[in-house]
């Protein structure tokens, strides 16, 4: 059934195909009839940050970036849901076009730009959602927001979000936004890191509940300057890293059509690069801090070689965007084998 509404999408420009998805599947989660998609996972259940996940296979942010499809995402299995990226105000992204297939590798280069309606509005979604299971809010800074003042963004969305998250998600790797990759490196990530677990701290002995921050990074670090982010991230009291975003790299996508679109790219493509961080995040960490796997995930083995590496939990996102909800159960199960 998929495969046919997959074709059927694909006709459509990339971001218009995104958004009728989200709309169906919106609809299909307040209708109940999401679950009809595809055979649900058996329940693999994972402690981990002191949260309870159904399964180790969640969906990355970026899909749902307003949490327009809650109901309707868990309806299809995930063991946990991450929404978002979502920035203080609203803002519109980068111009179109901004979304770009190329099937031919199993990818996407993006360049959207952390397009959302505002917090607010994503907080209003969260509030009407009937799932109860572990929810992730990313966020992260307006386009307008000079670098230097970054850190009153993440404070304000932490703020925000902090009451209705399992998980706050804080997002300093999209490509997308200019000069945020910055906010990975030396003083920049410390000072941030810094501000967030005191600010963390104070809004966890106001709601008498602390909720967990994962970092999520990018794949284009060398390996000494991954090792530097997981001091950091340990320094400051983090909880857990997020590996990875996606890549400014091209290889393996090289003179397909749309392989010269800046933005950037996920799929099969990054898996290599976004496993390899995993692996030197594992070293660097020593098992101190829990890592969650992104990039390249389009079977279930590839979710079981991101464990292997030294993952605790997945996420797809663009492997979904291909295989539809049969990724799901299926990189459970491999996850089940390997156990």
């Amino acid at each position: 059934m998929y495969d046919l509404a997959r074709q059927l999408l694909f006709k459509l420009s990339p971001e218009t195909s995104h958004d009728l998805s989200l709309d169906l599947l919106g609809a299909g989660g307040r209708l109940g009839l999401n679950a009809l998609l595809a055979k649900a996972p058996v329940p693999l259940p994972v402690t981990l940050m002191g949260l309870e996940f159904a399964n180790p296979v969640g969906l990355a942010a970026g899909l749902d970036k307003n949490g327009a499809a809650i109901d309707g995402l868990a309806q299809l299995g995930f063991g946990f849901i991450e929404v978002g990226t979502v920035t203080p105000r609203p803002q519109p992204g980068n111009p179109k076009p901004r979304l770009f297939r190329l099937p031919q590798a199993q990818a996407i280069i993006n360049r959207m730009g952390f397009n959302n309606l505002g917090v607010d509005h994503l907080l209003e979604r969260v509030r009407a959602a009937r799932y109860r299971g572990v929810l992730g809010i990313n966020i992260g800074k307006n386009f307008d927001t000079p670098v230097e003042r970054a850190v009153d963004d993440y404070l304000i969305g932490l703020a925000k979000v902090y009451e209705l998250a399992s998980y706050v998600a804080v997002n300093v790797s999209s490509p997308n936004t200019p000069g945020l990759r910055s906010l990975q490196f030396g003083d920049s990530l410390k000072q941030l890191l810094l501000a967030l677990a005191e600010r963390r701290e104070a809004l966890a002995a106001e709601y008498r509940r602390r909720v967990p921050l994962a970092i999520k990074i990018a794949p284009d670090m060398s390996d000494e300057e991954t090792a530097q982010v997981a001091q950091a991230l340990l320094d400051t009291g983090m909880d857990a890293v997020i590996a990875t975003n996606t890549t400014l790299s091209r290889q393996g996508v090289e003179g397909l059509a749309h392989a010269d679109e800046a933005g950037g790219l996920s799929g099969a493509p990054v898996r290599e690069k976004s496993t390899h961080t995993v692996r030197v995040l594992a070293q660097a960490l020593g098992g101190k801090l829990p890592i969650i796997a992104a990039g390249g995930i389009t079977e279930g083995a590839h979710a079981a070689q991101k464990i292997a590496a030294g993952a605790s939990l997945v996420q797809v996102y663009s492997g979904f965007i291909y295989r539809g909800p049969a990724l799901i159960r299926e990189a459970v199960d491999a996850l089940r084998a390997v156990r």
